[in-house]
Protein backbone atom coordinates (compact mmCIF):
# COMPACT_ATOMS: atom_id res chain seq x y z
CA UNK A 1 0.00 0.00 0.00
CA UNK A 2 1.41 4.10 -0.68
CA UNK A 3 2.25 5.51 2.40
CA UNK A 4 0.07 8.02 3.35
CA UNK A 5 1.88 11.27 4.58
CA UNK A 6 -0.52 14.09 6.33
CA UNK A 7 1.09 17.54 6.29
CA UNK A 8 0.02 20.04 8.96
CA UNK A 9 1.08 23.40 7.34
CA UNK A 10 -0.88 26.34 6.52
CA UNK A 11 1.82 27.77 4.21
CA UNK A 12 0.23 27.32 0.72
CA UNK A 13 3.72 27.22 -1.08
CA UNK A 14 5.08 24.55 1.20
CA UNK A 15 1.47 22.61 0.22
CA UNK A 16 2.01 22.67 -3.23
CA UNK A 17 5.74 21.71 -3.19
CA UNK A 18 4.90 18.65 -1.70
CA UNK A 19 1.55 17.89 -3.28
CA UNK A 20 3.73 17.85 -6.73
CA UNK A 21 6.62 16.23 -5.29
CA UNK A 22 5.49 13.64 -2.79
CA UNK A 23 2.85 11.52 -5.38
CA UNK A 24 5.34 10.70 -7.68
CA UNK A 25 7.80 9.18 -4.94
CA UNK A 26 4.90 6.93 -3.82
CA UNK A 27 3.04 8.49 -1.06
CA UNK A 28 -0.24 9.50 -0.71
CA UNK A 29 -0.44 13.39 0.60
CA UNK A 30 -3.43 14.52 3.08
CA UNK A 31 -3.15 18.35 3.94
CA UNK A 32 -4.55 20.13 6.99
CA UNK A 33 -3.94 23.79 7.06
CA UNK A 34 -4.60 23.81 11.02
CA UNK A 35 -4.01 22.10 14.09
CA UNK A 36 -7.67 21.33 14.77
CA UNK A 37 -7.49 19.89 10.94
CA UNK A 38 -4.87 17.83 11.26
CA UNK A 39 -5.61 16.22 15.31
CA UNK A 40 -9.10 15.59 13.61
CA UNK A 41 -7.36 13.89 10.30
CA UNK A 42 -4.57 11.90 12.09
CA UNK A 43 -7.31 10.69 13.65
CA UNK A 44 -9.32 9.47 10.89
CA UNK A 45 -7.05 9.22 8.39
CA UNK A 46 -3.64 6.69 10.54
CA UNK A 47 -0.93 8.21 8.07
CA UNK A 48 1.86 6.46 8.02
CA UNK A 49 3.76 10.18 8.70
CA UNK A 50 3.17 13.29 10.02
CA UNK A 51 4.81 16.76 8.73
CA UNK A 52 4.22 19.48 11.01
CA UNK A 53 4.72 23.13 10.98
CA UNK A 54 4.99 24.54 14.30
CA UNK A 55 3.30 28.13 13.53
CA UNK A 56 -0.19 27.51 12.93
CA UNK A 57 -2.93 29.62 12.76
CA UNK A 58 -5.03 28.04 15.36
CA UNK A 59 -3.14 26.19 17.86
CA UNK A 60 1.14 25.51 18.75
CA UNK A 61 2.52 22.76 16.57
CA UNK A 62 3.77 21.38 19.90
CA UNK A 63 -0.16 21.17 21.37
CA UNK A 64 -0.74 19.00 18.20
CA UNK A 65 2.51 16.73 18.55
CA UNK A 66 1.01 16.34 22.58
CA UNK A 67 -2.65 15.50 21.31
CA UNK A 68 -1.71 13.39 18.43
CA UNK A 69 0.75 11.38 21.20
CA UNK A 70 -2.51 10.95 23.49
CA UNK A 71 -4.11 8.73 20.99
CA UNK A 72 -1.12 6.97 18.33
CA UNK A 73 2.57 6.56 17.83
CA UNK A 74 2.43 8.01 14.00
CA UNK A 75 5.99 9.28 13.33
CA UNK A 76 6.21 13.02 13.45
CA UNK A 77 8.17 15.16 11.72
CA UNK A 78 8.64 18.25 12.53
CA UNK A 79 9.13 20.95 9.65
CA UNK A 80 9.62 24.91 10.80
CA UNK A 81 10.89 27.73 10.74
CA UNK A 82 12.02 27.87 14.42
CA UNK A 83 15.41 26.72 14.40
CA UNK A 84 16.60 27.65 18.15
CA UNK A 85 17.73 24.63 20.03
CA UNK A 86 15.34 24.80 22.79
CA UNK A 87 12.17 24.52 19.92
CA UNK A 88 13.90 21.28 18.82
CA UNK A 89 14.13 20.60 22.42
CA UNK A 90 10.54 21.30 23.43
CA UNK A 91 9.06 19.55 20.19
CA UNK A 92 10.65 16.06 20.66
CA UNK A 93 10.12 16.75 24.48
CA UNK A 94 6.47 16.48 23.53
CA UNK A 95 6.79 13.24 21.35
CA UNK A 96 8.25 14.49 18.04
CA UNK A 97 10.58 12.02 16.13
CA UNK A 98 12.61 14.38 14.36
CA UNK A 99 13.20 18.19 13.48
CA UNK A 100 14.15 19.55 10.12
CA UNK A 101 14.43 23.45 10.11
CA UNK A 102 13.26 25.67 7.06
CA UNK A 103 14.41 26.24 4.06
CA UNK A 104 14.91 22.60 3.57
CA UNK A 105 16.04 20.52 1.27
CA UNK A 106 13.66 18.00 -0.82
CA UNK A 107 16.22 15.64 -0.91
CA UNK A 108 16.52 15.66 3.12
CA UNK A 109 13.28 15.46 3.54
CA UNK A 110 12.41 12.72 1.39
CA UNK A 111 15.44 10.69 3.38
CA UNK A 112 14.08 11.57 6.43
CA UNK A 113 10.59 10.47 5.53
CA UNK A 114 11.71 7.31 5.05
CA UNK A 115 13.57 6.82 8.44
CA UNK A 116 10.41 7.48 9.89
CA UNK A 117 8.53 5.04 7.81
CA UNK A 118 11.58 2.15 8.26
CA UNK A 119 11.33 3.47 12.01
CA UNK A 120 7.66 2.60 12.42
CA UNK A 121 7.86 -0.45 10.23
CA UNK A 122 10.49 -1.93 13.05
CA UNK A 123 8.32 -1.14 15.74
CA UNK A 124 5.39 -2.57 14.06
CA UNK A 125 7.15 -5.66 13.83
CA UNK A 126 7.68 -5.23 17.62
CA UNK A 127 4.23 -4.90 18.99
CA UNK A 128 4.01 -8.44 19.39
CA UNK A 129 6.61 -8.63 22.15
CA UNK A 130 5.77 -5.04 22.90
CA UNK A 131 4.58 -5.91 26.78
CA UNK A 132 7.04 -7.95 28.91
CA UNK A 133 5.95 -9.65 31.82
CA UNK A 134 8.41 -11.50 34.43
CA UNK A 135 6.57 -12.52 38.19
CA UNK A 136 4.60 -9.13 38.97
CA UNK A 137 6.24 -6.88 36.63
CA UNK A 138 4.83 -5.89 33.12
CA UNK A 139 6.86 -3.08 30.65
CA UNK A 140 4.81 -1.83 28.25
CA UNK A 141 7.31 -1.08 25.52
CA UNK A 142 5.21 1.08 23.48
CA UNK A 143 3.67 2.98 26.31
CA UNK A 144 7.11 2.88 28.22
CA UNK A 145 4.35 2.29 30.94
CA UNK A 146 5.48 -0.17 34.09
CA UNK A 147 3.36 -2.04 36.53
CA UNK A 148 3.92 -4.37 39.35
CA UNK A 149 1.00 -6.13 40.42
CA UNK A 150 -1.03 -3.84 38.39
CA UNK A 151 -0.05 -1.15 39.65
CA UNK A 152 2.04 1.55 37.93
CA UNK A 153 5.34 3.13 39.00
CA UNK A 154 6.58 6.29 38.29
CA UNK A 155 10.06 5.86 36.96
CA UNK A 156 12.58 8.27 35.85
CA UNK A 157 14.14 7.50 32.58
CA UNK A 158 17.39 5.49 34.14
CA UNK A 159 15.25 3.67 36.26
CA UNK A 160 12.93 2.59 33.75
CA UNK A 161 16.11 1.85 31.29
CA UNK A 162 18.32 -0.25 33.84
CA UNK A 163 14.24 -2.38 34.57
CA UNK A 164 14.06 -3.10 30.96
CA UNK A 165 17.63 -4.22 30.33
CA UNK A 166 17.08 -6.56 33.78
CA UNK A 167 13.85 -7.84 32.23
CA UNK A 168 14.94 -8.27 28.67
CA UNK A 169 17.70 -10.56 30.05
CA UNK A 170 15.36 -12.05 33.16
CA UNK A 171 17.39 -14.10 35.08
CA UNK A 172 21.05 -13.44 33.39
CA UNK A 173 23.80 -11.46 35.10
CA UNK A 174 24.42 -8.33 33.83
CA UNK A 175 27.98 -6.86 34.37
CA UNK A 176 28.06 -3.66 35.81
CA UNK A 177 29.96 -2.45 32.44
CA UNK A 178 27.31 -4.31 29.96
CA UNK A 179 24.51 -2.33 32.00
CA UNK A 180 26.07 1.02 31.76
CA UNK A 181 27.03 0.16 27.67
CA UNK A 182 23.49 -0.39 27.46
CA UNK A 183 22.14 2.32 29.26
CA UNK A 184 24.58 5.13 28.48
CA UNK A 185 26.70 4.00 25.63
CA UNK A 186 30.42 2.66 25.16
CA UNK A 187 31.29 5.66 25.52
CA UNK A 188 29.98 6.85 28.82
CA UNK A 189 31.68 8.91 31.30
CA UNK A 190 29.31 7.60 33.82
CA UNK A 191 31.23 5.85 37.56
CA UNK A 192 29.68 2.55 38.85
CA UNK A 193 28.44 4.37 41.66
CA UNK A 194 25.67 6.35 39.85
CA UNK A 195 24.34 2.77 38.35
CA UNK A 196 24.21 1.62 42.45
CA UNK A 197 22.30 4.83 43.39
CA UNK A 198 20.05 4.39 40.32
CA UNK A 199 18.82 0.94 41.62
CA UNK A 200 18.84 1.52 44.94
CA UNK A 201 15.83 3.84 44.18
CA UNK A 202 14.50 1.65 41.77
CA UNK A 203 14.48 -1.30 44.65
CA UNK A 204 12.65 1.42 46.73
CA UNK A 205 9.79 1.70 44.42
CA UNK A 206 9.88 -1.96 43.07
CA UNK A 207 10.21 -3.99 45.64
CA UNK A 208 7.74 -4.69 48.63
CA UNK A 209 10.95 -4.64 51.12
CA UNK A 210 14.22 -3.03 49.36
CA UNK A 211 16.10 -4.26 52.18
CA UNK A 212 15.62 -8.20 51.20
CA UNK A 213 14.74 -8.08 47.24
CA UNK A 214 12.75 -10.80 45.99
CA UNK A 215 13.54 -9.96 42.09
CA UNK A 216 16.53 -7.16 41.80
CA UNK A 217 19.25 -9.16 42.98
CA UNK A 218 23.33 -7.73 43.31
CA UNK A 219 25.82 -10.28 42.01
CA UNK A 220 28.90 -8.93 44.25
CA UNK A 221 31.73 -7.14 42.57
CA UNK A 222 30.09 -8.56 39.17
CA UNK A 223 26.94 -6.94 38.22
CA UNK A 224 22.90 -7.57 38.36
CA UNK A 225 20.47 -10.07 37.64
CA UNK A 226 16.66 -9.90 37.29
CA UNK A 227 15.00 -13.53 39.41
CA UNK A 228 13.08 -15.52 37.80
CA UNK A 229 10.57 -17.66 40.36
Amino acid sequence: MTPKILLVEDDPQIRRLLRVTLPPEGFTLLEAENGESGVAQNAEHNPDVIILDLGLPDIDGIEVVRRVREKSATPILVLSARGQDQDKVNALDAGADDYLTKPFSMPELLARIRVALRHAARTAGETAESVLTVGEIQIDQVRRVVTVGGHELALTANEYLILLVLVRQAGKVITHRQMMKEIWGPNNIMETHYLRVFMAQLRRKLEKDPARPRYLITEPGVGYRLKVD
